[in-house]
Formats: C-alpha cells, sequence, structure tokens
C-alpha cells in the first residue's frame, strides 16, 4: 500500500496544494495565463510526441483498440446526456455539459503522469491513443449539441468546419501527428533537442497538476444538482467498468493496454467540462461543482485502482 500511496499522493497533492494556493493567494485568474500557454502548447504537446514517436509505428494503428475504448466513452456519455436530460427537464445545453461530467476523463492533465508512473513505458502507446480519439470526440459531438440546441449562434456547416479547424490546429493534434510521422520513419531527433524535449516532459505533470488545482479553486462552487452524484457514479465506477468489459470480450490486448484504459477511465472529470461551459454559459455551476468534487472524491477511488492495477488485481480477461 506505501508504494501506491507514494504513487498517487504526489499527484493529488500537487492538485491539493495548488488548490490551497489558489484560495489563499490574491492573484486573479488571468495570473495563470502564461503557465496554461507553456502547458498547453509547449509541455503538454512535448510530452505527447515523446510518448509516441518513441513507439513502434505497428503499435500505433490498432484499430479495435481505438475502436473499443472510444466507442466505451461515447456510451458513457449517452448515458450520461440521457440522465442530465432527464433531471435538467429537457435542457439539451445543459445536458451536453454535464454528460461531459458523466465522461471526460483528465486524461490531459492527469492521464500521462499516473499512467507512465503506474505502468511504465509500456503504458504510453494507449494513454497517447485514448487521450488523442476521446479528445476527438467530444471536440465534435459537444459542438454539434450545442448548434442542434440553438444554443451555438453559427449553422451547423459552420459549427463542423469550426470543429475541423479546431481538431486539426490542436496543439496536443498536432504533437502526436508528428509523433506518428517520426515514429514511421524511425527519426531520432539530435540529442540537444532529445534532452529539451525531455526538460519540457518532466515539467508537464507538475505544472499541469498545479494549474488543475487553482482553476478548480477559482471557479465559483454553486448548488450541486441532483444529477451530479449520478455522473459522478457513471465517471468513476461504470466507465473504468465498461472499459475493462469491453476491451476484455474484444480481446487480444496486452493487459498493460487494459490497465492504462481502465485507469484513464476511472480518472476524475477533465477542466474541459467547465471550459466548455463557460464557452456557451450554460450549466457553469453544475460543471464547476462536478470537477471539483469529483476530483476529491477521485482521490479514493483512483488510489483504489492504482492499488489493484499495482497487485495485479484486475482481471486479465472474463475467464479469468
Amino acid at each position: 500500500m506505501g508504494e501506491v500511496l507514494a504513487l498517487a499522493l504526489p499527484f493529488f497533492g500537487v492538485i491539493f496544494l495548488g488548490l490551497g494556493c489558489g484560495r489563499l493567494a490574491r492573484i486573479p485568474e488571468s495570473g495563470l495565463a502564461w503557465l496554461s500557454f507553456f502547458i498547453i502548447y509547449v509541455a503538454l504537446p512535448a510530452l505527447f510526441f515523446s510518448l509516441v514517436a518513441r513507439t513502434p509505428f505497428h503499435e500505433l494503428t490498432n484499430g479495435s483498440f481505438i475502436l473499443a475504448t472510444t466507442a466505451t466513452t461515447a456510451v458513457c456519455f449517452t448515458l450520461s446526456l440521457l440522465i442530465g436530460l432527464w433531471l435538467r427537464h429537457g435542457n439539451l445545453p445543459e445536458a451536453s455539459i454535464a454528460a461531459i461530467v458523466g465522461s471526460y476523463s483528465n486524461v490531459g492533465y492527469m492521464g500521462p503522469g499516473l499512467t507512465l508512473g503506474a505502468l511504465g513505458a509500456a503504458a504510453s502507446v494507449p494513454t497517447a491513443l485514448i487521450f488523442v480519439f476521446d479528445s476527438l470526440f467530444f471536440f465534435t459531438i459537444v459542438p454539434v449539441l450545442m448548434a442542434v440546441s440553438g444554443r451555438d449562434q453559427h449553422r451547423l456547416g459552420q459549427t463542423l468546419l469550426l470543429v475541423v479547424r479546431r481538431v486539426v490546429t490542436h496543439p496536443f493534434n498536432i504533437a502526436t501527428f508528428l509523433g506518428v510521422v517520426s515514429a514511421y520513419f524511425e527519426f531520432q531527433p539530435p540529442a540537444a533537442i532529445d534532452k529539451t524535449l525531455e526538460f519540457l516532459r518532466n515539467a508537464a505533470a507538475p505544472c499541469a497538476l498545479f494549474t488543475l488545482g487553482v482553476s478548480v479553486a477559482l471557479r465559483p462552487m454553486g448548488r450541486v444538482g441532483g444529477e451530479v452524484p449520478w455522473l459522478l457514479a457513471i465517471k468513476l465506477v461504470i466507465h473504468p467498468a465498461l472499459i475493462w468489459l469491453v476491451l476484455s470480450l474484444v480481446g487480444g490486448f496486452d493487459p498493460v493496454w487494459i490497465a492504462t484504459a481502465v485507469l484513464m477511465a476511472s480518472l476524475p472529470p477533465a477542466l474541459n467540462a467547465f471550459i466548455m461551459a463557460k464557452q456557451y454559459d450554460t450549466y457553469v455551476a453544475g460543471a464547476s461543482g462536478g470537477v471539483l468534487v469529483g476530483t476529491v472524491v477521485s482521490v479514493a477511488t483512483v488510489t483504489a485502482m492504482l492499488y489493484a492495477i499495482q497487485h495485479d488485481m484486475l482481471p486479465h480477461g472474463l475467464l479469468q
């Protein structure tokens, strides 16, 4: 148990350190701007490029894994959307943001550090694949739902073009694409560049986690609606269980890939839930409360999942 706590507590410790600093320090949210820019446009892209570029190319084209994990996330999104529609009285924009809380893991800020720390370099490929394709799903489905609901004033065609542009120009996706190209050509960067990339990727996790804590601290904590416990149950319990079930049914995956997918699915809601709520000016308090409560609760659930993975308690298949 000591090894698990030694792995988990630094991650959550940095988050709560940021949370405490955000509550105590009288610094406006604009003070995060350059650090956020560094994380999104420099450190995390360096991390994802390095993860993918060092991977044998044939492992990056595992279509069955991509389809299984993304489809499972879509199922959790749909289930959360239905709960949101039920408890938010048919309000599609609010239900769409609620569905993000119930299905979008914090795969960017928390995912790589936890999976690589728990499972080693073998977790790099499934981590990158889940991040890229889950993000593509959410960056596509949410704007489309907002356009359908009338919350987004653009026409559906304009919205789809905007979605494509954002996906193509997102720094994480660009870095991953360059990593795939590097893996295909087996490109080895010069020592100085490789050292710079190592320096940057080592900064990614602590900076991202601290920023996550500060960002959560600065969010208004409004009344948590009755749907939030249901959404968090889907996010923290049903999502990882369903991922394990689907991957086990499909079969043929390395146990490390299964463990990586389950651990990624067990992460708390992504901060993007609040960002999208602010963007569309809907369900802001619910998204803020869901991210904050989900992050706190996940201290227990993610630690338990890490314990299960570290002690090989996660079944490798349905027949085991």
